[in-house]
């Protein structure tokens, strides 16, 4: 057994056995490359990689393309970089789905941070909820560097109709960090509500999450009609 195998077998363990609260962020990073970088020391990769992107969190919402102009990784490690923050966003979403119920601004405010948890940039997404408040769907209206104010009213519209939907819950993030909703928002907000409304669906409510935070537009009083 080499020094490395040696190294790489104590940290597995020191994993195994306590989690990874006591590993420092390029412990984690080292810890996982073991798995895409099989015969190399994977510690002065986890050091540049923090060098470079600022952070674990950035290391992991890096483009590949950026990740592999770091020396040692190839394309492998770096989709597998890439892979956590989606399977992370994945299985917040596998555990909000079974018989989700969205029938507070609670519940809707954490079933959309725990959506958006990773995104970099802008989205839009439409749920569509029965009388009881029961998900019936939940799409994606739009990805991208997108704003609020360009949302298709007419898409919103035959999404609620297609679902027979009693109610709908539109939400979008913020990247910037501040969930605090635009002019713009409020009134682009309004005019969806009026539009929904004759039809026989009611807008519920429009949640904008930036990082772990929310804000609910029916709880600061727009929705109240």
């Amino acid at each position: 057994m080499s020094v490395h195998d040696g190294h790489r077998q104590r940290k597995r363990s020191q994993f195994l056995e306590n989690g990874l609260d006591a590993f420092q962020e390029h412990e984690v990073l080292e810890l996982l490359l073991y798995y895409a970088i099989p015969r190399k020391d994977t510690n002065p990769i986890a050091h540049a990689l923090l060098k470079k992107f600022g952070s674990l969190d950035a290391v992991f919402a890096a483009p590949v393309e950026e990740l592999m102009r770091v020396e040692g990784v190839g394309e492998n490690a770096a989709a597998l970089i890439r892979l956590i923050q989606p399977l992370y966003r994945r299985i917040r979403i596998s555990a909000t789905e079974e018989e989700t119920i969205l029938n507070s601004v609670e519940k809707a405010g954490e079933f959309f941070v725990g959506r958006f948890a990773g995104e970099r940039t802008e989205s839009m997404y439409q749920a569509c909820l029965d009388a009881k408040g029961k998900l019936l769907n939940v799409q994606r209206l739009s990805a991208g560097d997108v704003n609020f104010v360009h949302a298709d009213i007419r898409s919103i519209v035959q999404n609620a109709l297609l679902c027979r939907a009693s109610a709908v819950i539109l939400a979008h993030n913020h990247p910037s960090g501040v969930a605090l909703p635009s002019d713009a928002d409020n009134a682009v907000t309004l005019q969806i509500h009026r539009v929904l409304q004759s039809v026989g669906v009611t807008l519920f409510d429009h949640i904008i999450v930036a990082d772990d935070d929310f804000v609910s537009l029916r709880q600061n009083g727009l929705l109240l009609e």
